[in-house]
């Protein structure tokens, strides 16, 4: 009799605990299952709407080649807003950046010193950014509207307002590797948006410097008075952006074998959709790599189901609109109940 009390005890003992577990993770991860459930309701809701389209394997490969041009980006943004900063100029450093490689390309022929060029001034971009941001104490917000006309001014000065021709890239291995394609229908630059991703999960949740960008977006004076170099990490986060910008930006254009002044103008509402509705709050401190990545699918696939289930593409930035608003209001709400 004893021995069956013992074990009821010690299997309502277990229960619990399992039920505390899962409790906990669904605090600690309630965003990105919230996240997932978004994915899955709109995919069920676009594969009734449409199923000819949504059943189709070639709107996947299209998902694979387009999303990746903004999600590069959406995903080192991530990290500058855990750290309470934003960065509105990054589609003015994807064309400053393909400036600087057409100008080094077309001077030595090497696309590798292009290469090279791009990312070193995507990189030096983003770090002036940053030091006005700290240095000045200017916010991020005024700064990077001011640097986004900045930028794009010294493009169309330097280019006087021409677009540049890739096309002698077409068919050559530096081409192939940056947007080529994997047995005629992974595009590489879908593989390289999961690279860039990984490391910045790795760097986030597996290295001091994302703890130190966690701190900082939570509390500063906390994460200073733990020796936290707040200054240097804003600085840090804004070069990153800036070298990725870089990168988006002639992968965007080798994928059309054409680079267009305007380069870039098109993805700041794609991009900081994708961030907000992935679970990063705009308050700073929470966020995740894992909800920016399916975000950006979300804000991908939205465009093409909305037209595939028979509106007019009108629709479009109004519910881009609409999840950035949304996203931020339920954060400040957590926020304050938490508070």
């Amino acid at each position: 009799m004893t021995s069956h009390v013992d074990n009821r005890d010690q299997l309502n003992a277990t229960q619990t605990q399992a039920a505390g577990s899962l409790a906990r993770f669904g605090r600690r991860n309630g965003l990105q299952i919230g996240i997932v459930g978004v994915l899955a309701v709109m995919w069920l809701f676009f594969l009734l709407a449409a199923p000819r389209t949504f059943l189709a394997p070639e709107i996947y490969a299209a998902f694979m080649q387009t999303i990746p041009l903004f999600g590069i980006m959406a995903v080192p943004l991530t990290m500058l807003i855990i750290a309470r900063e934003i960065d509105l100029s990054f589609t003015s450093i994807m064309a400053i950046g393909m400036v600087a490689f057409l100008q080094i390309w077309q001077e030595t022929g090497s696309p590798i010193l292009g290469l090279i060029a791009c990312l070193l001034t995507g990189l030096a971009v983003g770090a002036l950014n940053g030091f006005i941001i700290v240095r000045l104490g200017i916010p991020s917000l005024i700064a990077t509207i001011g640097t986004q006309f900045l930028w794009r001014g010294a493009v169309n000065i330097i280019t006087n307002g021409r677009s540049g021709v890739l096309t002698d890239l077409r068919d050559t291995p530096f081409r192939e590797v940056l947007v080529g394609k994997i047995a005629d229908y992974v595009p590489m630059q879908f593989l390289w948006m999961i690279f860039i991703a990984l490391i910045v999960w790795l760097i986030l949740n597996r290295h001091k410097f994302g703890a130190h960008v966690y701190l900082i977006g939570d509390n500063e004076n906390s994460a200073r008075l733990m020796g936290v170099s707040a200054n240097r990490t804003r600085i840090t986060l804004f070069a990153i952006m800036g070298l990725t910008a870089a990168f988006a930006g002639l992968v965007t254009s080798l994928n059309i074998s054409t680079f267009w002044p305007t380069l870039g103008e098109g993805y700041l509402l794609q991009t900081l959709a994708a961030v907000f509705l992935g679970g990063t709050s705009v308050f700073g401190g929470v966020g995740s790599i894992l909800g920016t990545f399916i975000g950006c699918f979300i804000i991908g696939a939205i465009n093409a189901g909305i037209v595939a289930a028979g509106l007019t593409g009108f629709y479009t930035e109004f519910i881009y609109g609409l999840i950035i608003i949304v996203s931020v209001s339920m954060h400040g709400f957590v926020r304050k109940r938490l508070g």
